[in-house]
């Protein structure tokens, strides 16, 4: 008896290879699909929240979920709004956003709450909404004090200073506001807060603001830069002033944009904390919600982040204490 043709072995071998195939298929089919997180900064493009960015793709790439950054191009509230009412209708499964007005924010939040689509905050909080849990970088109190340690160490705790923030809404500034004024009536009653403005998310408008004060209180001492655009802002107006040694400023800066300031003396200090590692426990803790998995008083979300607290009352996921950045340490941070 003849063993099989050739075409006979030739088509046996396609089917095989189409059965095998569409089983390749059908598991790839069956295999769920990917949890979607969708963070919301309070602007697009600045340094600060591309770290975070960096930090989420890491935990991303690590955690097998799909992290994107969708951020506003200005610091409009509704403009936020907007974005957020995007991502629901794309039905995405988690959407963190870091608020530039709570208030703004609350309803949208509870939209997609009712559709099903978990909602964080991170950096900046928004309480008294539909939030699930807030990533939060450092407390105000940790973070307030620090700030006004740094800035009274070099004025020796006497004399006016000012205050330029972002947005007059945001959650986590204004709190770190209310602790430098109440820390440093207790501990410097000498020392005295002539202002505080506003600049938006706007580097040059905080440069601006900064030199107005200066021109407003010819006996002004200290500055703080309230957030990542407003501390190299302030730093820049005291450099184009020639007040290198007479204007002290600090801020909340990421490392790499306040470098020059803090080598030529126009910054004292930044106080910051790691972007990146908020970036990756961002992401981690939107995976968490999204698996129901319970967070505890205390994560090992990496081996960097060994030890996560977590505060039920307030449903707060806490990164750690503010970091210290000075000339001598600037350059261990890249971003």
């Amino acid at each position: 008896m003849r063993g099989p043709t050739k075409t006979f072995r030739l088509v046996a071998t396609l089917l095989l290879g189409a059965a095998l195939a569409l089983g390749g298929c059908s598991e790839q089919l069956d295999a769920p699909a990917p949890t979607r997180i969708a963070f919301v900064p309070k602007v697009d493009g600045i340094p600060y929240f591309q770290a975070m960015n960096t930090g989420g793709l890491e935990a991303a790439k690590q955690l097998g979920v799909q992290w994107s950054t969708v951020g506003p191009k200005t610091v409009d509230p509704d403009a936020q709004v907007s974005i957020v009412r995007d991502l629901i209708a794309k039905k995405v499964d988690v959407i963190v956003v870091a608020p530039n007005d709570p208030a703004a924010l609350a309803p949208v939040i509870a939209e997609a709450r009712t559709k099903g689509i978990h909602v964080l905050t991170s950096d900046t909080d928004a309480p008294g909404t539909q939030r699930e849990v807030f990533v939060n970088q450092a407390s105000a109190q940790g973070i307030g004090t620090a700030l006004t340690e740094a800035l009274m160490k070099r004025t020796g705790g006497t004399g006016e200073w000012g205050i330029v923030s972002c947005g007059p809404a945001a959650a986590n500034l204004n709190a770190w506001i209310s602790v430098q004024q109440e820390y440093a009536a207790e501990h410097y009653p000498a020392a005295r807060l002539v202002e505080t403005l506003y600049a938006g998310e706007d580097q040059d408008n905080a440069t601006n603001l900064a030199k107005e004060l200066m021109a407003r209180h010819p006996a002004l001492t200290g500055l703080v830069g309230e957030c990542t655009t407003s501390a190299p802002g302030v730093a820049k107006a005291v450099r184009e002033e020639q007040k290198i040694g007479q204007v002290f400023t600090v801020g909340v800066g990421t490392p790499q944009a306040i470098k020059p300031y803090l080598l030529d003396g126009s910054c004292s200090q930044s106080v910051l904390w790691n972007v990146e590692s908020l970036g990756y426990l961002t992401a981690w803790t939107a995976k968490q919600v999204a698996d129901g998995k319970p967070l505890q008083p205390v994560n090992k979300v990496s081996l960097e982040l060994p030890a996560v607290k977590y505060d039920s009352a307030s449903k707060t996921v806490l990164l750690g204490d503010p970091l210290l950045i000075t000339a001598d340490n600037v350059d261990q941070f890249k971003y």
